[in-house]
C-alpha cells in the first residue's frame, strides 16, 4: 500500500494543475456543505445553548400563562398553545410573589422579571422595541445581559440599553405614550443576538397593562430546579423554565422524519454523481499523460489488477486530501461568517459527525471518479502505449437496454408517485437519470452520424468525440444532471409562481393606500384624521365605517359566499362601508352605472361569487357572539375593480342604518402612493399608537433571483464538464492536429475542432437534460401548486385556504439559456482559450 501512495503522491506533485483541478471539483462540495452545516450549527441558538439569557443564574423562570392550568410544556418559554395540552381559563391564575413562593422549594428567593415591547419616542414618532424589567444588579441576573459600558439601572427613572439602540450614556429618552422620561446609564448586550434592540430597566416602568406579556420572576432555589417543580406550577397555570426543562426541549429535536431522510439521501447522491462525473474525464487526462509508466509496469509482469489498483489509489489520495483540506477549511469559513451574516451566535460548535460523513462523501467520490479510468487501464495495450500508436481498446457503448428499463422505471415512479411532497418527486427522478447515464454512450454514438452535414473543423470535432465516447460520454452526462436539475427546479418554481399571481387576492386595487385605526376613541381618531391630512396635503381621501350596535361596540361585517363557487376562497370577501368616493377609489374612475346603483342602496360587489340571482346575503356579528348575529339579504350590482383580484364589496351607509346599526370613521383610503410607508406610519403613531398604514402594492413575489442561481450554477457545472473533456481531447488530438497542420490547415482549424466539440458536447447534454427535467419538472409543478391551490395569496401576502386547477407554466427563458445559450458560450469559450500546439510528425514503430 505505501508504494501505492508513494505513486499516486508523485504523480499528483508532477501534474499540479490536473491536482488542482481535481481537487477543487471533489472539495468544493464538501467546502460549502460543511461551511454551511457549521455555520448553522453554532447561529442556532438553542434553548439550551441560550439559556443563560433566559435565567441569567437563577435556578427557574416562573412566567403566568393565562390558564387556569397548563397541560404541557415546550418550545422557548413553555406555553403551550391550545389544543396541545393546555386547558382553557376557568379561574385566575396566581399572580403574586407569596402565590409562586407556596409552590416551589422552602426557602426560595424571588425577582421580579417581566419582557414584552414598549414604545419609545423617536424624531419621527414612536418606534417599538424590546422591553425587559428586571433589576440586574441582583446576582441571580449574572450573565443574562453583560454590562458592555456605564452601569447597571440603580433607580426608577434608569435604563440600560443594548448597542443596536444606537443611545449613548447620558441620554435622556422617551417611553410609553405617557412620556415617561428615562435616562441611559448603562449599555448592556444580548450574549447571543447582537441585533436586538431593548431597553432594561425597572419593574412597572417600562410595560403597562396594554403590552406586558404575563407576570414573571426569576427563582433561586436551595437545590437545582426539577421537572417536580415545574409540574406543581403547571397545575396552577404557570409555566417554569429551567436547565432541565430546556434540556428536555433539545432532546426532543433529534429525530427525523422520512422526507428528510430521504432529501438527505437524494441530495448526497445527487452531489456525489455530479462529483463522479465532473472529477472522470481529470482522472482520464493523468491516464493519458502516465499511460508510458502503467504501460513499463505491465511490461514488467504488473497485471492488469495492479494498474486498476494504482488510478483507483489516484482518487483515493486526491480525494483524501480534497477532502480533508476542504473540511478544514469549510469548518473555518462557517465559523467565521457566523459574525459576519448572523446576528445570532450561539457557542462555537462544530457537528464533527456530519463533518466527518461529508468528508467521507468526497473521498467517496474521488474513488468513483477514479473507477473508470482504471478500467481503461487495464485494457489499454502496453505493447501499443510503448511504440507511440494509439490505444485500440474500444470504448464500449454503454448499456442501452438497462439504461431503457431505468427510463421507463423512472417516468413511471414519477408519474405514479403520490403529489404529496417535492421530496418524492427528486426520489423517483432518481432512477430516470441513472438510466440516462447508461444510455449517454449510445446517444453519443446515435448523434455522431449526424456530423457529415457539420462543416469540416466541426465534423472533425465531433467524429473525435465519438471516437473517445466513454470521454465523451461522462461529460455530457455531467451536462445532462446539471441541466436537469435546474429545468426540473425551474418549472416548479415558474409553476408555483404563476399559480400564486393568477390566484392573487386583494381588498383594494394596487396602488391604493388605506390608513386605520381600529379600536381608537373618537378623539384619537379625531387626531388621526388631522394629522393624515397634514401628512398627504391636496391628497383626496374617502372614509369607510365600522358598524356599532346600539351599545357602541363594533360589530363584524362579511358577506357570504356561494357554496357552488368552486374557484373561490372559502373566507368570505372584505366588506367596505362607505359613498361615492370610496367607489371612485375602488374602481379609479367614475362609473356612472355602479354610482346610480349605490345610490339607490345596493351594494356593489368587485367579484360574482358573493351574488345569487342579482342580491348578496350579509352576515352581522357583534364581539363574535352567536346570539347576536344578524343575517340579511340586499340587492347588488357586479363592477370591476381598478385591478384584477379586487374581490371586496362595498356596502352603501344607509343599508346598514336601516338594520338599526350605527357608524363610525376609523379608516380613509386614497389613490396615493407614499415615497415612504414607514416613515408616514412613524409620524401617525404620534396621534395614536393604534395607527395601522398598507400601501397595496399587488402581487410582490419575484423569481428572478431564483431564475439567476438557477442559470448560474447550470452554467458552472456546464462549463466544467464541457472544459474538463475538451482539455482532454486536445491532448489526444495532437497527432492528429499534427497531420492537419502538415497538409496545409490553417493555425485556427485546431480552435475551431475543439470549439464543435465543446458545443458538441454542452449541447447534446443540455438537450437531453432538458427533456429529462421535463418529466419531473411536470410532476414537480404538481406538487407546488397543488400546494398554492390550497392557499390563495392576499393583500398581505398570507395564504388563505383556497381549491383551483394546477399550473403548468415552463420558464422557456430559462430553458432557452440553458439549452441554446450554454453550449453557444462553451464552444466561444473552448475555441477562444483551447491550446491546440501540434506535435512534432515523427516516425512511430509499427
Amino acid at each position: 500500500m505505501r508504494a501505492l501512495l508513494r505513486i499516486s503522491r508523485r504523480d499528483a506533485l508532477r501534474a499540479k494543475g490536473r491536482t488542482a483541478l481535481i481537487m477543487v471539483m471533489i472539495g468544493l462540495p464538501v467546502l460549502v456543505i460543511t461551511c454551511v452545516l457549521t455555520f448553522w450549527e453554532t447561529a442556532d441558538v438553542t434553548l439550551s445553548e441560550g439559556i443563560v439569557r433566559k435565567l441569567g443564574a437563577a435556578d427557574l423562570r416562573v412566567k403566568t400563562s393565562g390558564y387556569a392550568k397548563v397541560g404541557a410544556q415546550h418550545g422557548d418559554d413553555g406555553i403551550p398553545p391550545y389544543g396541545e395540552g393546555a386547558e382553557p381559563p376557568e379561574k385566575a391564575a396566581a399572580t403574586t410573589a407569596a402565590q409562586v413562593a407556596a409552590r416551589l422549594q422552602p426557602g426560595s428567593r424571588l425577582i421580579g422579571f417581566d419582557e414584552g415591547s414598549v414604545e419609545v419616542r423617536t424624531e419621527r414618532g414612536y418606534d417599538h422595541v424590546t422591553a425587559l424589567e428586571v433589576d440586574l444588579r441582583d446576582p441571580m441576573t449574572r450573565g443574562m445581559r453583560p454590562l458592555v459600558e456605564g452601569r447597571h439601572p440603580a433607580a426608577p427613572d434608569e435604563v440600560a440599553v443594548t448597542p443596536a439602540m444606537k443611545r449613548r450614556i447620558g441620554d435622556t429618552i422617551e417611553v410609553t405614550r405617557e412620556g415617561r422620561r428615562v435616562k441611559v446609564v448603562g449599555v448592556v448586550q444580548d450574549p447571543f443576538d447582537t441585533g436586538v434592540v431593548e431597553v432594561v430597566g425597572f419593574r412597572g416602568v417600562l410595560l403597562d397593562e396594554r403590552d406586558g406579556r404575563g407576570t414573571g420572576w426569576l427563582a433561586d432555589t436551595p437545590s437545582p430546579a426539577t421537572w417536580a417543580d415545574t409540574r406543581r406550577l403547571n397545575d396552577v397555570g404557570l409555566v417554569g423554565l429551567s436547565r432541565v426543562t430546556a434540556e428536555s426541549d433539545r432532546s426532543a429535536e433529534g429525530t427525523m422524519s422520512t422526507r428528510v431522510v430521504v432529501g438527505i439521501a437524494v441530495a448526497v447522491f445527487m452531489v456525489g454523481m455530479e462529483t463522479v462525473l465532473l472529477a472522470g474525464p481529470a482522472f482520464a487526462i493523468g491516464l493519458r499523460r502516465r499511460a508510458t509508466a502503467l504501460a513499463m509496469i505491465a511490461a514488467q509482469g504488473g497485471s492488469k489488477a495492479h494498474l486498476r489498483v494504482i488510478v483507483l489509489t489516484d482518487g483515493l489520495v486526491l480525494g483524501g486530501a480534497a477532502a480533508l483540506v476542504a473540511g478544514v477549511a469549510g469548518v473555518a469559513g462557517g465559523l467565521a461568517l457566523v459574525p459576519l451574516l448572523s446576528d445570532s451566535m450561539g457557542p462555537l460548535e462544530v457537528p464533527w459527525w456530519s463533518v466527518a460523513g461529508v468528508m467521507a462523501l468526497g473521498v467517496g467520490s474521488g474513488v468513483a471518479a477514479a473507477m473508470v479510468p482504471a478500467v481503461l487501464a487495464g485494457r489499454q495495450d502496453p505493447a501499443a502505449v510503448l511504440a507511440g500508436r494509439s490505444d485500440t481498446a474500444r470504448d464500449r457503448a454503454g448499456r442501452p437496454l438497462l439504461g431503457l428499463v431505468l427510463v421507463l422505471a423512472g417516468v413511471a415512479a414519477t408519474v405514479l408517485t403520490p403529489l404529496t411532497d417535492e421530496v418524492w418527486i427528486f426520489a423517483a427522478s432518481v432512477l430516470g437519470l441513472l438510466g440516462l447515464v447508461a444510455l449517454v454512450p449510445s446517444l453519443v454514438a446515435l448523434t455522431g452520424r449526424l456530423a457529415v452535414r457539420l462543416p469540416l473543423a466541426p465534423r472533425l470535432g465531433v467524429r473525435d468525440a465519438v471516437r473517445h465516447r466513454m470521454r465523451t460520454a461522462s461529460a455530457v452526462a455531467a451536462v445532462m444532471a446539471a441541466t436537469a436539475g435546474a429545468v426540473t427546479a425551474g418549472i416548479g418554481v415558474t409553476s408555483q409562481d404563476a399559480a400564486a399571481r393568477a390566484s392573487y387576492s386583494s381588498s383594494t386595487p394596487v396602488g391604493t393606500l388605506m390608513i386605520s385605526a381600529y379600536g381608537a376613541d373618537d378623539e384619537e381618531w379625531a387626531r388621526t384624521r388631522q394629522a393624515v391630512q397634514e401628512r398627504l396635503p391636496g391628497i383626496a381621501l374617502a372614509e369607510a365605517f365600522e358598524p356599532v350596535d346600539s351599545d357602541g361596540r363594533s360589530a363584524g361585517l362579511y358577506a357570504e359566499r356561494l357554496r357552488e363557487c368552486a374557484p373561490c376562497t372559502d373566507i368570505p370577501p372584505g366588506v367596505l362601508v362607505g359613498d361615492q368616493r370610496l367607489l371612485e377609489v375602488m374602481q379609479g374612475r367614475h362609473d356612472p352605472r355602479a354610482a346610480a346603483a349605490l345610490a339607490e342602496g345596493k351594494a356593489v360587489v368587485f367579484g360574482p361569487s358573493t351574488l345569487r340571482d342579482g342580491r348578496l346575503s350579509l352576515r352581522i356579528d357583534v364581539d363574535g357572539s352567536t346570539a347576536k348575529l344578524t343575517r340579511f339579504e340586499t340587492q347588488a350590482v357586479v363592477a370591476e375593480a381598478a385591478s384584477r383580484g379586487v374581490t371586496s364589496v362595498l356596502v352603501p351607509p344607509a343599508t346598514l342604518k336601516a338594520k338599526g346599526f350605527g357608524l363610525k370613521e376609523r379608516t380613509v383610503f386614497a389613490r396615493h402612493q407614499p415615497q415612504d410607508v414607514k416613515l408616514l406610519r412613524e409620524h401617525l403613531t404620534v396621534a395614536s399608537s393604534k395607527v395601522s398604514v398598507r400601501l397595496e402594492g399587488g402581487y410582490g413575489r419575484d423569481i428572478s433571483i431564483v431564475m439567476i442561481v438557477l442559470v448560474g450554477g447550470a452554467l458552472v457545472l456546464v462549463l466544467g464538464g464541457t472544459f474538463v473533456a475538451t482539455a482532454l481531447a486536445a491532448a489526444d488530438l495532437r497527432p492528429d492536429l499534427a497531420t492537419i497542420a502538415a497538409v496545409g490547415a490553417p493555425s485556427r482549424t485546431g480552435r475551431l475542432i475543439l470549439a464543435g466539440q465543446a458545443g458538441y458536447l454542452a449541447g447534446l447534454g443540455a438537450l437531453v437534460g432538458a427533456i429529462a427535467g421535463a418529466v419531473p419538472g411536470v410532476a414537480l409543478a404538481w406538487v407546488m401548486t397543488l400546494r398554492t391551490a390550497d392557499y390563495v395569496v392576499t393583500g398581505s401576502q398570507a395564504l388563505i385556504a383556497r381549491t383551483q386547477a394546477t399550473t403548468v407554466a415552463v420558464p422557456w427563458e430559462l430553458v432557452g439559456a440553458i439549452v441554446v445559450g450554454l453550449p453557444l458560450l462553451a464552444a466561444l469559450v473552448a475555441g477562444a482559450f483551447a491550446r491546440t500546439r501540434a506535435l512534432p510528425l515523427t516516425r512511430r514503430l509499427t
